[in-house]
Parts: structure tokens; C-alpha cells; sequence
């Protein structure tokens, strides 16, 4: 009997893949016997969908026009709750996020709050008690009136509140908000904040992210714009705060299309010296990722820049600024990303160092606590323009308000319905979301969860696409988006393979897309577009499907159909027009089929005229993180 009772024993334990150390009679112990092969898996293992770029009261520009949600109801309403908006909506997203930075403006920090509960440290200052009685009527002009005292104190460059304790106190509610939420593998709450440098009108705002926790974050203030409006600068307060906590921090620059051709420029802020090595180097140590889209407009790709891409004119702000002036077309090349990713070869063959070597996602943006980035849930940029059948959802002018010009006019209703950062990561922790956007393992959606992965490498065929070990065989024999190749030998080109499936609760996929940037022999930079899958058992021609995957969009109804298209796509591809001599990139754009705009939505719902040049359909998404080649 107990010699039964052990092997009984014995199989069980094989079968659940346990190792039994001591000795069971009737059977040999094996030290070496291991059945589960997962604990020694480290490759990132599922995909990530969150906003690194959500703004809620306590960002001065949101709470003084109408924003009343604190963080705690950001974040509430980013792990799926209901939660009543600003104008009374009650809302909630379809699908809860998995993670959300706020990024909260850090000049004046929590003014508007303070200001609602008469916060003894704001009203201690003569500045304070001013605002507060410019705004005591609440009516809509009292509250203009104290908006434009806000931002006419801005211009100053000089903080009203410098001296007191107001922007610690405000920023540890901020942390201590991140704290509560945090739920390591469940829900990821990222500390974060806005750097918001506007030099001359010009847009070169910074997310900074913390990898860190409430004890150490709360170490600093955040730097502000009334503390410098040089991207360097920032730099060096992030590594003074790397240097004495331990810590770690990364900045996202983001609309490059409102930068005035400053984003990505020549040279230097301040001192306007041509880039070096120097700088090239501290740019991507700090600036890994670049926020590609989001609600002011796509950043990708310029029609103007890539007049042979036919899918480059998308959610194009291109006439819009902060300033008085109206922006020119010499600005455009020191603004998208793509041109950036190609300026970069050209600098990396002089300097050494790739100072535009950058990763790609999308975020909201939004300024209503709301991280809403579907067509048919967009909440608007402002509380002003959140849903209602009033004509100013769609003609409020959101940026150049200030201008007597309309050339720099941008009206609400040219604001996009994006966008999310998708991240490849072993769960879902700060650490491990921190981690994927340092080594540039992401990508960015326009708003929709449908899901990328790329590898790139010498040795992949097509096979390589149905294997059950897939991502593991990509990792073992190749990099991943945000990766490097070196050196190909004689008759190599890189190869790449490529998967994709739609959003689970979103529209079918139209095509794989692979975007190549070069530097030729004679150092001028390229760019060549290639399409490796078409929906629909269309042909590739001359590199393009053969015609468009067509268009089911009901206006009326704000309606589509996936009979079109194909839920998922994947690609074997190797470069035919490879120079291992050449610096390149390589980058995977896919595209959904069409779908409903948001103001066709608002058109039905609310009985409104959709505004002469709304186009009435969108085609969603999602651009990978390149992957480099260096010969």
C-alpha cells in the first residue's frame, strides 16, 4: 500500500511540472527534469494600450475653462469606470486602459482647485487674491477674464507663486493620486507631468515619466516653463534628479507640427550652434520616443515632404501655431517625424550619433480628464467642446485664438480622435512600461487596440510566420521594433517579419506597410514605401495593392461594415533594394479599413450639420518604432 501511495505521488507531481528534491521509493529522482519552459522566458510577452499624455484640473489652461475632475477621476475613468464629466455627461470608456500617465501642465500646478477651495497658501499672495476675486462672479466672463490674467502672467516668465510651497504640495496630491492607483499587474499609474516650453509661440512641450515611485518622485518640484524654455536645460534637471535619488526619467516630445520648425532643427534652442556629438548623445539618452499622434493632429508624414505617399495627407495641422505668426513652408522639414528619422542618418554619418534616433507612440492629449480615443466616444480637446448639439463643438477655435490672422486658425473640429501608446512588455508594472519605452519596443495607434509585432533579421523566412514559437524565434534570431542591425555581410538584406491583427472590437485591417529612409552615396536621404499584405487577395504592383480596399461608411447612419478587409495580416519581407553600405530605417505603418469620423457620430447624434472640409470617414492607424540598420 505505501508503495502505491508514492507513485501515485510521483505522477502527480510530474504532471503539474513540480520537482520533487527527496527521494520517492519506486522511482529515480532526476535533478534536471523541468516541464514548464516559462520561467525561463524573459522576451515581452503581451501588448499594452495606454495614454502617457492625459491633462486633468489641477493643468492650470484645463481647470481654469471648466475642467472639474481631479486625478483620482482620471484615473477611475481610465480603469473603466463611470465617471460624470465636467458638463454633466456620464461616461465611460468601452474598454479600460491598461496604463495612463498624468501629465499635468507643472506651471502653476493645481491652481484651479486651490482656487475653488480658497487655498490659504494661494490667497497668501497678492497674486492670488487678485485671480480669486477676478473669477468670484463664475460667470463665463469672469472666468475668460481670469484665464487671460493666468496667461498673461505666463508671458512674464516669472512664476507669481515663486517663493511659497504651493508647487510641492500641489505635486505630492498629484503623486500620492498615482499611488493610489497603481496596481502592479492590473492597472499601471505612471508619475509623470508636463514641461510646457512655448518659446515665442512655438511648441516644444516635453512629457516627462518617472520610473519611480511617490518617495522619490516627491523629492523635486517639476521643473516649469517660468524655469527655462531649453529643452538642454530640462536635461540637466533630469539628470540632477537621476543623480541624487537614484532615479529614473524619460521626456516625450511631442507636436512637432506646432514647433514652427523647432522641434527637430539645425541647431541649438538657445545658443543656436550647429547640433554635435554632445548633443546628439543627450537628446536620446533622455528623448528615446517621440509622441507621434494625437489630438492636435498627426505628425508621421507631410504630403508636401513625401508627395509619393498617398496615405500622408492624415489629420494634417499644418497652417496652425501658438503665435501671432502663420507658419511657412520651410518650417515642415524640422517638424514630422519621418523627415526627422531620415535627418538623423545623415547626422549620425557626420557626428557619429543619431540625435533622431526615436521611438514611436500616440496619446490623447486630452484636456477634459478624459482619455477618450475612439470615433465614436471623443470627448473633445477642452470641456468647452465636450458633446452637445451646439455649433461650438465643431467652429471653437482652439489654437490662435489669440490671432487676429486665420491663416494660424485651428477649429475644434479639426481635432483628432487619438491616439494610444501600445507597448510590448512582460507585464503590466511602471517598471516593465518604463523599460519598453527606453529601449523603444513600442508603437502608436490613431485610437484603435489593433495590434503590431515586427522582428527584423538576416536569416528569416516565410515559414517563420507559422511558427507556434513565433516570438521567441523572433527574439532569439533577430531584433524587435526599436532595434538595431549592424554590419550585413556580402549578399545579405535585412528581413523582416510582421504581424498583425485587427482590434478585437474594431475594424478589419486594409495593408502592411513597410517605410524605408536611406542615405545614399552621395549622403542625400531617401524614403521608399513598400506594401507587403493586401486585404481582400489584391495583388501588389509597382510595390502598391493593386487599388483601394474601397469604403462601407454608412454617413448617415455613422456606420460600417467589416465586409471589407481582413481581421489579420502578416508578412515575410526582405529589403530588394538593399546597400549594406547605406544607413536605413525601417518602419511598419498598417492600415484599418475605413471607418466613421467622430463628427459623422456627432453629426447623427445630434442632428448637426458635419463642417464644410470634415472628411466623413478615417482611415485608423498604427506606426512602429523603426528598426535601424548601420552599416
Amino acid at each position: 500500500m505505501k508503495k502505491i501511495f508514492s507513485i501515485v505521488i510521483t505522477l502527480y507531481a510530474i504532471n503539474s511540472g513540480l520537482l520533487i528534491a527527496q527521494d520517492v521509493p519506486g522511482v529515480a529522482p532526476s535533478a534536471t527534469t523541468n516541464y514548464s519552459p516559462y520561467p525561463a522566458q524573459d522576451f515581452p510577452n503581451q501588448v499594452l494600450f495606454g495614454d502617457t499624455h492625459l491633462h486633468t484640473s489641477f493643468s492650470a489652461d484645463a481647470g481654469m475653462l471648466g475642467n472639474t475632475i481631479r486625478p483620482d477621476d482620471a484615473y477611475r475613468y481610465a480603469k473603466g469606470e463611470t465617471v460624470v464629466s465636467s458638463t454633466g455627461i456620464p461616461t465611460r470608456l468601452a474598454r479600460p486602459l491598461d496604463f495612463l500617465v498624468i501629465s499635468d501642465h507643472a506651471e502653476n500646478l493645481g491652481l484651479a482647485p486651490a482656487l475653488a477651495s480658497n487655498n490659504a497658501e494661494l490667497l497668501a499672495t497678492e497674486w492670488g487674491r487678485e485671480l480669486s476675486e477676478i473669477i468670484a462672479p463664475r460667470t463665463v466672463e469672469s472666468i475668460g477674464a481670469g484665464f487671460n490674467f493666468w496667461i498673461e502672467g505666463m508671458l512674464t516668465g516669472v512664476d507669481p507663486l515663486e517663493g511659497t510651497n504651493f508647487a510641492a504640495n500641489m505635486w505630492q496630491q498629484s503623486t500620492a493620486a498615482a499611488e493610489r492607483h497603481n496596481n502592479p499587474g492590473g492597472f499601471t499609474a505612471l508619475i509623470g507631468f508636463e514641461w510646457t516650453s512655448v518659446p515665442g509661440g512655438s511648441n516644444l512641450h516635453r512629457n516627462v515619466i518617472f520610473r519611480d515611485n511617490k518617495a522619490l518622485a516627491d523629492t523635486i518640484v517639476p521643473i516649469s516653463a517660468y524655469d527655462t524654455q531649453d529643452p538642454e536645460r530640462l536635461w540637466d534637471w533630469m539628470e540632477a534628479y537621476e543623480s541624487s535619488t537614484g532615479g529614473r526619467l524619460l521626456a516625450i516630445a511631442h507636436n512637432g507640427n506646432l514647433s514652427n520648425g523647432l522641434m527637430f532643427d539645425d541647431v541649438t534652442l538657445t545658443d543656436r550652434r550647429s547640433l554635435d556629438r554632445d548633443y546628439a548623445e543627450r537628446r536620446m539618452r533622455w528623448e528615446p520616443i517621440f509622441e507621434v499622434t494625437q489630438m492636435k493632429g498627426d505628425g508621421e508624414a507631410h504630403p508636401m515632404l513625401s508627395p509619393t505617399d498617398e496615405f500622408a495627407d492624415f489629420e494634417t495641422w499644418d497652417t496652425g501655431s501658438f503665435g501671432p505668426d502663420a507658419k511657412t513652408p520651410d518650417m515642415l522639414p524640422k517638424e514630422y517625424a519621418r523627415e526627422a528619422l531620415k535627418r538623423g542618418l545623415a547626422y549620425e554619418e557626420s557626428l557619429g550619433v543619431n540625435p533622431f534616433k526615436f521611438g514611436l507612440i500616440g496619446s490623447t492629449d486630452s484636456h477634459t480628464s478624459l482619455a477618450t480615443s475612439t470615433e465614436d466616444n471623443y470627448f473633445g480637446k477642452v470641456v468647452v467642446t465636450e458633446p452637445t448639439a451646439d455649433p461650438v463643438r465643431f467652429e471653437e477655435v482652439i489654437i490662435g485664438r489669440e490671432s487676429d490672422n486665420p491663416d494660424v486658425w485651428i477649429r475644434h473640429w479639426q481635432s483628432s480622435a487619438a491616439g494610444l501608446a501600445a507597448v510590448w512588455a512582460r507585464e503590466n508594472t511602471r517598471e516593465a512600461i518604463w523599460d519598453a519605452f527606453a529601449r523603444k519596443e513600442v508603437f502608436a495607434t490613431t485610437g484603435t487596440r489593433l495590434r503590431v509585432r515586427v522582428f527584423g533579421g538576416w536569416d528569416y523566412t516565410e515559414s517563420d510566420l507559422t511558427r507556434s514559437n513565433f516570438a521567441e524565434y523572433g527574439y532569439d534570431n533577430g531584433v524587435p521594433m526599436g532595434g538595431d542591425l549592424r554590419a550585413a555581410a556580402a549578399g545579405e538584406a535585412p528581413n523582416f517579419l510582421i504581424q498583425t491583427v485587427r482590434d478585437p472590437d474594431g475594424a478589419n485591417l486594409d495593408r502592411i506597410q513597410i517605410i524605408k529612409g536611406w542615405l545614399d552615396g552621395d549622403g542625400e536621404t531617401q524614403e521608399r514605401i513598400y506594401d507587403l499584405a493586401c486585404s481582400d487577395d489584391r495583388s501588389i504592383r509597382s510595390r502598391r495593392c493593386n487599388g483601394l480596399v474601397g469604403n462601407t461608411v454608412d454617413v448617415e447612419d455613422a456606420s460600417y461594415t467589416n465586409s471589407i478587409g481582413e481581421p489579420y495580416l502578416q508578412a515575410h519581407w526582405a529589403d530588394p533594394d538593399f546597400d549594406r553600405n547605406q544607413r536605413a530605417f525601417y518602419y511598419v505603418r498598417v492600415l484599418e479599413i475605413p471607418t466613421p469620423r467622430w463628427t459623422t457620430f456627432d453629426a447623427k447624434v445630434f442632428g448637426v450639420e458635419i463642417p464644410d472640409g470634415a472628411p466623413t470617414s478615417i482611415q485608423e492607424r498604427a506606426y512602429t518604432s523603426p528598426i535601424w540598420y548601420t552599416p
